[in-house]
């Protein structure tokens, strides 16, 4: 909700993504969290929970509109992504679902680290209110007040680690570990797919890649199938049983049922070096080879046969051997042994579903195209925003603009006009970057419309060097106009290193088309064809993406988007 009154729920890729993700498994939950909130919710303050019967009521939209215009059971809600939370706001958001019959969503609290458990424990409507306990990369450690409050609990942000080998390695042992040392029955991956510029803050912090949509390219690393070993062998719902998962020579084993008699064990020996995440710091351990034998007592005693899958890190050859399907091992009078070899995982099963999918090869990876356009002209777009432009601040959507009877019906806008509560300290402008990262030389051009009369401005933009929670510090170079009729060049986002100004005559309310060209330590930029000004000399930075964006939070709209870059 951009401002208030504005339920629109057909903005960004997560609809899609959630509706994708039931299709391929009915049974997977669904969860909400946010990272930051529409400013209009905290009046002016950056703070949500000041006016908590508006923070609940836009969390609650968001809830129902899931259910009635995408048919999606949203089953947990969490309350802002590591950052403080409020006794009171939970209380009456919790209020709120039950009051609108949504009693089957669960809160989340705090996605942070442990302390709100302390709270719960003190006060019995707090506790009452909250469903999981949820704490952010917890090392797999759990606190004494999060047990004592005897609700679930999960390691709700983990992982966020690269995803080679030791991503996988770390994956691998924290899935288990959580649950042995930390009894969290959950453990959730930062971030499901690495779908963005690999150069940005995290870049293939993804459990796999695919990053080129231009090309079309994507690769399924290793922590995909670490994930399998899991995941297609249990279900949500299913229950861990109470075991010393710890093995003697190091590594650890999980063992889950879903009550119907099947059984799924779930074993790692993850070595320290093969295994550290990218937090918090992993202390020493040592895992060696080593001999286990198991038990299987009760109902699972009759248990004759388990099917074996099986993983081995290879860090020395780099041929590892991912989820390969073994010969069944045979179960005598409820006992059976393993050899383990350091950095491997094995699953062993009741069930006899496991598959290990061989899809086609995708297409090679390509750069992103030296010589890009796009004139926003699309009709019913399938996503509200455009293709390969990533925002690190301010939201750029399609736009269609009715009232012009020319060349600009289709454009893309700037539509975010007051600053959200943040999450981190984001940037004062908006900025949307696109490219090559290692993009040097370039001349990029763009149709550009301010709409804020006065002390509107936008920008165009090369060599553009950070994004994510660094945007703040983005270096690059930029040229801007405003709609006093000045313009300015400066080499940061901020625009504090001023490298040339003048007047441009821009004005609001019309068409202008500008054109930047950065060529070596040099460059130039054209207004509405003709030279602006030229030769300001660049040092830094040396490479990076084009970019587009506005001076302030304010709506300002794009067209015909051009860069030829080498």
């Amino acid at each position: 909700m951009h401002y208030e009154n504005d339920e629109n729920y057909f903005r960004g890729y997560e609809w899609w993504l959630m509706k994708e993700a039931k299709k391929r498994n009915p049974e997977i939950k669904l969860i909400g969290l946010p990272w930051a909130f529409p400013g209009w919710i905290g009046k002016g303050e950056n703070w949500p929970y000041d006016y908590p019967d508006i923070t609940a009521y836009y969390i609650v939209s968001w809830i129902l509109g899931a259910k009635q215009y995408h048919d999606l059971d949203i089953d947990y809600i969490g309350i802002w992504n590591e950052r403080a939370f409020n006794s009171k706001y939970i209380k009456v958001l919790r209020h709120y679902l039950d009051r609108l019959g949504l009693w089957n969503v669960g809160i989340i609290a705090a996605d942070g680290n442990w302390d709100i458990s302390k709270e719960m424990i003190a006060d019995p409507y707090l506790n009452d209110a909250i469903e999981v306990v949820g704490a952010h990369y917890p090392g797999t450690k759990t606190v004494q007040n999060a047990i004592l409050t005897g609700k679930k609990l999960w390691s709700s942000e983990d992982y966020s680690t690269f995803n080679d080998d030791v991503g996988a390695g770390c994956w691998a042992r924290i899935l288990n570990q959580n649950y042995v040392n930390g009894n969290m029955t959950s453990t959730i991956a930062w971030n499901l797919v690495a779908s963005y510029y690999e150069e940005l803050p995290f870049g293939r912090c993804g459990l796999m890649t695919a990053q080129e949509p231009w090309s079309g390219h994507y690769k399924v690393e290793s922590p995909i199938w670490i994930t399998a070993h899991t995941t297609q062998f249990t279900q949500p719902g299913w229950s861990y049983l109470q075991v010393d998962g710890h093995l003697e020579g190091g590594g650890s084993f999980v063992a889950l049922t879903d009550g119907l008699g099947n059984l799924t064990i779930i074993i790692e020996t993850m070595s320290h070096n093969h295994s550290k995440c990218i937090r918090p710091p992993l202390p020493n351990f040592n895992v060696i080879p080593q001999r286990a034998t198991f038990y299987l007592r009760g109902s699972f005693y009759m248990v004759e046969t388990l099917q074996v899958w099986h993983s081995r890190l290879d860090f020395e050859s780099g041929h590892s051997s991912l989820f390969q399907k073994l010969r069944p091992i045979k179960v005598w009078k409820g006992r059976f042994t393993l050899d383990l070899k350091v950095d491997e995982v094995y699953t062993l099963t009741t069930l006899k579903t496991g598959r290990k999918y061989i899809c086609p090869e995708p297409p090679p990876p390509q750069p992103f195209p030296s010589n890009y356009k796009d004139d926003f002209n699309i009709r019913n777009p399938p996503f509200s925003e455009a293709p390969n432009f990533a925002d690190q601040t301010g939201v750029f959507e399609y736009f269609v603009n009715a009232s012009d009877p020319g060349d600009h019906v289709f454009t893309l806008r700037q539509v975010v006009v007051q600053r959200p509560i943040t999450w981190v300290s984001d940037a004062d402008q908006t900025i949307s970057v696109i490219g090559n990262f290692k993009w040097v030389n370039m001349t990029v051009t763009c149709d550009i419309y301010i709409e804020k009369p006065r002390d509107g401005g936008v920008f165009i933009a090369g060599r553009v060097d950070n994004g994510g929670i660094y945007v703040r510090r983005t270096k690059g170079v930029f040229f801007w106009v405003f709609a006093d009729g000045t313009y300015r060049v400066t080499g940061d986002l901020a625009g504090e290193e001023i490298l040339m100004k003048g007047l441009a005559g821009v004005r609001d309310n019309a068409w202008h088309t500008l054109t930047l060209n950065i060529q070596g330590n040099s460059a130039s930029g054209l207004l509405n064809g003709y030279p602006l000004w030229e030769n300001v000399t660049i040092s830094k930075p040396q490479n990076g993406w084009a970019a587009l964006g506005t001076r302030s939070f304010e709506l300002a709209q794009f067209d015909n988007f051009q860069v030829e870059a080498c």
